[in-house]
């Protein structure tokens, strides 16, 4: 384990560019799958989650390539193994390695998801979407067991509207839609809709993308070979504008994805955050700001993700935030860590928590519980007068690349050590 030490109160001025985004690049590995051949992603963002999810493409198998932000997936000599392994267990996403595996191999046993423990995170509806396709699929001692034998729905709609059930039902159908595959319900985060530009582009007919009714087709020209740009994270773009205006700086943050960022906006505007669009990039300067009320929902509403961030900039907001975040009971877990540092927080349930600003902050022993929580103890500590340590520092790792080098960058005092 790592820790994180940061020197606090201090201004940060300086560029900082957003990454490739980590919620596209997996489904993207895994959908390396879809065809036998090579596939070139581009604007890979180096983080642990990658790794994970490559390591577990290499017990198949698939031949592994990486340049810096490219990775190469060469996957024509893959073959079945049961995934009844550790790497399974380390992150959420490899549950999307559940749909093409078994379409493509007509079987698989493979261990539950692991990942952040932010609450309940059922895969109920990705089991449903693939039973309706024809898949016989059983939960028994933590193993998921299944086999595919033959099409017996063209058409799925999606119990609730699930991003990681949406990918995995995007490319179970994918495999078998030798007529015409009618998925109904889809979420529309800019992630899913990555993916399914990625299936196009192997190919395949896709018609509606971007709507919650999408239609995929097999064609008799898939590719061999597909190069595919992995779209710039709007959720490290919302993180980044919650610090820079959290801690008071100047920073311009390069290469935003801003038409995923229309509710990140006006939340930010609410809250009277002092940024200025300029080509690709926001403009962040100093500005006295104002609690107000963050609603979270699917996209295109306020994300989920970018809650923890804008958690910690209501702390330095004048008067009472009200955020909902009905999605995870235990998404609040970071205003404990918060509490410590000196902030005023209550929650009212698990979905509702109200923050009351502002109020100063002073370094203290934390531990990062997730990735989202432990990027916003990262902004508390830059806030806070004094040292701030942040024990298990790489579970940020998963989501963010090389963040102390790249706040280090804007003038950070921020180090790493050994836990």
């Amino acid at each position: 384990m790592t820790k994180l030490i940061i020197k606090g109160g201090k201004r940060l001025e300086g560029k900082i560019r957003v990454a490739g985004s980590k919620n596209a690049v997996l489904p993207l590995i895994c959908a390396s799958l879809l065809i036998s051949g090579r596939t070139i992603l581009k604007n890979v963002p180096q983080i642990s989650d990658v790794e994970v999810m490559l390591e577990i493409l290499k017990l198949m198998g698939a031949e592994i390539e990486r340049d810096d932000s490219m990775v190469i997936i060469d996957t024509k000599n893959v073959n079945y193994v049961d995934l009844v392994n550790p790497l399974i267990s380390k992150l959420r996403a490899s549950i999307l390695f559940l749909g093409p595996i078994l379409f493509k191999f007509k079987k698989i046993k493979m261990s539950l998801p692991g990942g952040d423990i932010i609450g309940a995170r059922p895969i109920t509806t990705h089991l449903e979407a693939l039973k309706t396709l024809g898949a016989e699929i059983e939960i028994k001692n933590g193993i998921i067991e299944g086999e595919f034998k033959k099409l017996k729905s063209t058409e799925v709609i999606l119990k609730e509207v699930s991003v990681t059930a949406s990918e995995v039902a995007l490319m179970a159908s994918a495999l078998v839609a030798d007529k015409p595959i009618q998925l109904k319900l889809l979420a529309l985060e800019p992630h899913v809709q990555s993916l399914e530009k990625f299936i196009q582009k192997l190919g395949y007919r896709v018609k509606g993308i971007g709507t919650h009714f999408v239609k995929i087709e097999k064609s008799k020209n898939l590719k061999k070979e597909v190069v595919f740009e992995v779209p710039n994270d709007y959720i490290e773009a919302a993180t980044f504008l919650a610090l820079g205006a959290a801690t008071k700086s100047k920073i311009i943050i390069e290469n935003v994805p801003l038409t995923d960022l229309d509710s990140v906006f006006l939340t930010a505007k609410e809250m009277n955050v002092n940024f200025v669009i300029k080509g690709n990039s926001l403009i962040i300067k100093p500005a006295k700001l104002r609690g107000t009320k963050i609603q979270i929902g699917y996209f295109p509403k306020f994300p989920t993700d970018a809650q923890p961030p804008f958690g910690v900039l209501a702390t330095q907001a004048e008067g009472v935030t009200l955020i909902h975040d009905w999605m995870y009971e235990n998404r609040f877990s970071y205003l404990n860590e918060l509490n410590l540092m000196g902030a005023s927080t209550e929650l009212l349930d698990p979905h509702r928590a109200i923050i009351i600003g502002p109020t100063p902050l002073q370094g203290k022993e934390v531990k990062s519980l997730d990735i989202r929580a432990g990027i916003s103890l990262v902004i508390a500590g830059l806030v806070a007068q004094g040292e701030t340590i942040i024990h298990e520092a790489e579970k940020i790792d998963r989501g963010y690349e090389k963040i102390e080098e790249r706040l280090k960058n804007l003038g950070a005092d921020i180090t790493r050590i050994l836990d």
